[in-house]
């Protein structure tokens, strides 16, 4: 028994047994410091510039009258329609040539496939005014026609046009498909191919069956990364000269710029954000679903 005064005796350790070490404060308060640096820098850049837009935006009647007027509704059928018809543009096209840059031995192939990862740095009204140089009202197609027929207006006159828009945004986007298909592609395994060929597969089954399931997670990828950027696309519009041819970012440039209307090129320019953030959020979800 214990001796009076000393209390209960403590109870020795058992053999062996670790003794336990009290537990670490938490360091929130210095993760936060961490933390703040960069937050504070995305809401001077980010937050408070579109905070801004919002709140001009929230002028009496803004939303109203920028809803009615056909311009706007016009405005947002031409951007839709234009970015999606890219979209489906792009990703034929660029998966036709990443097929071929990827399985067609050909001399400079591995020059081509770095040359894709160049342009991607291009600006979007390079490649317009290469195509102006093409294809423009004095453009070199319309130069040979004259010289050959001696008719001084050249029949390539598209480029004005939405088809002319078109085009362009194909012409400029599809590498950006063609980037993760070419990453995907170096990552599949050559036996799953000669096995087909060895079955007696024909090229488009092995195409369709093989190959095509594997591109999947990258043209959604690719795909979404063009949706999204058609949608917000400005220089090729501008310079292409379409007149006829208004989107919601030309629609901002015309509100804000030209007619001094500030709040309703804000009420345009936040249903433009709106549609590329719930187009980015459906995409991440169809994706997390289909596992990509």
């Amino acid at each position: 028994m214990a001796s009076p005064g000393t209390g209960l005796m403590e109870r020795p350790a058992a053999p062996g047994a670790v003794p336990t070490r009290p537990a670490p404060p938490e360091r929130v308060p210095t993760t936060m410091l961490w933390a703040l640096p960069p937050v504070a820098v995305l809401a001077l850049v980010f937050l408070y510039p579109l905070a801004l837009v919002v709140q001009e935006s929230l002028a009496p009647g803004a939303y109203a009258e920028v809803f009615a007027s056909a311009s706007f509704r016009e405005a947002l059928v031409t951007t839709v329609w234009l970015a999606v018809a890219a979209t489906v543009g792009c990703l034929a096209l660029g998966f036709v040539l990443a097929l071929v840059i990827a399985f067609v031995p050909f001399p400079g192939g591995k020059a081509v496939s770095k040359f894709i990862d160049v342009f991607l740095s291009f600006p979007s009204f390079l490649i317009t005014l290469a195509l102006l140089f093409l294809y423009g009202t004095v453009g070199m197609a319309n130069g040979i026609w004259t010289d050959v027929t001696g008719d001084p207006a050249g029949p390539f006159r598209f480029l004005t046009t939405p088809w002319g828009v078109l085009l362009a945004e194909i012409t400029y986007f599809t590498p950006f498909v063609m980037r993760p298909l070419l990453a995907a592609f170096s990552q599949m395994e050559t036996a799953q191919l000669e096995a087909a060929s060895s079955l007696g597969a024909r090229p488009l089954r092995i195409v369709r069956q093989v190959i095509l399931p594997e591109a999947l997670p990258a043209l959604a990828a690719g795909g979404s990364l063009v949706l999204v950027m058609c949608l917000n696309e400005f220089g090729i519009v501008l310079f292409t000269g379409a007149k006829g041819v208004t989107t919601l970012p030309m629609l901002v440039y015309s509100k804000a710029i030209l007619e001094s209307d500030y709040a309703s090129a804000c009420v345009v320019a936040v249903v433009n954000v709106a549609l590329s953030v719930g187009l980015y959020v459906l995409y991440r979800g169809v994706s997390r679903r289909a596992g990509a």
